[in-house]
C-alpha cells in the first residue's frame, strides 16, 4: 500500500520523540508536584502482573489505560472491573466497556474512581479533632476510539474529564491520551508501541475552604474576608515506549516478553519488564519487575495469574489477580473481573 511508508515514518517519528523524552535524564525529581496522582495507578491485573510492561502488549480492554491504540485489536465486545486497595487505605475502582464496529473501529467508555474513608478534621488548636469529618477522592471519566489504519499499524485516543475533591474544595480538568502500535511479522509477532497519557489542562483546588476571615492592623475588629488563591498544578504526563514479542507460540503454549521505557514529568525515567505464559489462552502465569532504575523507588517484583474461560458460544469470563511488592510499604493486591462476548 502507498500509505505504508508514510504511516511507518509517522510511527517511527512518534517513537523517536518519546524516546528522546525518555533519554533526557533529570537531576532532580518533582515528586508530589502534579495534580490527580491517581492517574499513575495502573489498572488491570494482567498488566500489573507483567510489571506494567504493557504498552506494546495491550490487546484487551485495559489498553484504554496503557495504550489506547491496542483497542483496535479488540474485535468483539468486552467489559471489565478492576479493584485495588492501594497504599494508605486508598481504594481505586476502574470499570470500562468497549465494542468493535465493523468498518469504523472500536469505541469504548471508562470511569476510574479513587476513594478513601472519612477522616477527622484536626487543627493546631485542636490536634485531637474538631468533631468534624472530611472526605477526599478523585474521578476520571472518558471515551475511547481506536482503529487499524493498516494490517500492521493501529492508533487510538482517549478524551477524559477529571475531578478531585478535598472536603469543600474541588478541582477539574480535561486530558487526552494517544497511543500507537506497529506490528512486524517476525518472532511470531514483534510489536513496537508508543503512548502519551494525561496531556491536558492544569488543575487548581477552589471552594469555600479557600475563604478565610483575616485580621488586619493592630486594632480589634479589623476583619476582612480573604480568598486564598492556590497554585494550579500540571497533570502527571507519561511518555511510554514499548517493545514486545511472542517468543514462543506453538499450539497450546505462548510466551510473551515485553519491556517499556517510561518518562514521567514528575520523576526520573524507569523501565518496566515482564513476561506472560499462556496455556491454550485459558490459564496464564505472569511475572515482572516494575520501575527499574527509578530513583528511590519502592516498587519492585510483580506476579500474577489468570483464568479466561469460554462458558458458552462467544461468551468468555475472565478473572485475573496480581501481586505487587512495594518494599518498605504495604504490598498491593489487584483483582480484575471481565467478560468478552
Amino acid at each position: 500500500m502507498r500509505r505504508s511508508p508514510i504511516i511507518l515514518l509517522t510511527v517511527l517519528g512518534a517513537m523517536v520523540v518519546a524516546g528522546l523524552a525518555t533519554a533526557s535524564a533529570q537531576n532532580l525529581t518533582k515528586t508530589g508536584t502534579t495534580a490527580a496522582p491517581f492517574l499513575k495507578i495502573g489498572v488491570g491485573s494482567r498488566a500489573i502482573g507483567m510489571g506494567g510492561a504493557f504498552t506494546a502488549t495491550a490487546d484487551d480492554i485495559t489498553a484504554i489505560y496503557w495504550n489506547p491504540g491496542g483497542l483496535a485489536k479488540l474485535y468483539s465486545s468486552e467489559a471489565t472491573f478492576n479493584h485495588v486497595r492501594w497504599l494508605a487505605d486508598v481504594n481505586l475502582d476502574f470499570a470500562a466497556f468497549a465494542t468493535h464496529i465493523p468498518e469504523f473501529g472500536t469505541l469504548g467508555a471508562f470511569v476510574s474512581v479513587e476513594s478513601m474513608d472519612e477522616m477527622e478534621v484536626r487543627t493546631t488548636a485542636q490536634p485531637e479533632g474538631t468533631g468534624e469529618r472530611f472526605t477526599a477522592g478523585a474521578m476520571a471519566i472518558g471515551i475511547s476510539y481506536a482503529r487499524d489504519l493498516t494490517d500492521q499499524f493501529s492508533i487510538g485516543f482517549n478524551a477524559k474529564y477529571l475531578n478531585e475533591h478535598l472536603w469543600n474544595m474541588s478541582a477539574s480538568g480535561v486530558a487526552i491520551d494517544i497511543g500507537t502500535i506497529y506490528r512486524i511479522p517476525i518472532l511470531n509477532e514483534f510489536r513496537l508501541a508508543a503512548s502519551i497519557s494525561n496531556f491536558g489542562t492544569k488543575m487548581k483546588l477552589e471552594g469555600r475552604d479557600n475563604l478565610k476571615i483575616a485580621q488586619v492592623g493592630g486594632g480589634e475588629g479589623n476583619l476582612i474576608n480573604t480568598d486564598i488563591q492556590l497554585d494550579a498544578f500540571e497533570l502527571p504526563l507519561l511518555f511510554r515506549v514499548g517493545v514486545a514479542a511472542d517468543v514462543v507460540k506453538d499450539g497450546e503454549h505462548r510466551v510473551t516478553a515485553a519491556v517499556d521505557a517510561v518518562h514521567p514529568n514528575d520523576n526520573t525515567e524507569y523501565l518496566n519488564t515482564g513476561m506472560e505464559y499462556a496455556w491454550n489462552e485459558i490459564v496464564f502465569v505472569r511475572g515482572g519487575w516494575k520501575s527499574l532504575f527509578e530513583r528511590e523507588t519502592e516498587q519492585h517484583f510483580t506476579a500474577g495469574v489468570g483464568l479466561h474461560y469460554r462458558i458458552v458460544g462467544d461468551f468468555k469470563f475472565m478473572v485475573d489477580y496480581a501481586y505487587q511488592d512495594w518494599g518498605r510499604l504495604k504490598n498491593v493486591h489487584y483483582l480484575t473481573f471481565g467478560m468478552r462476548f
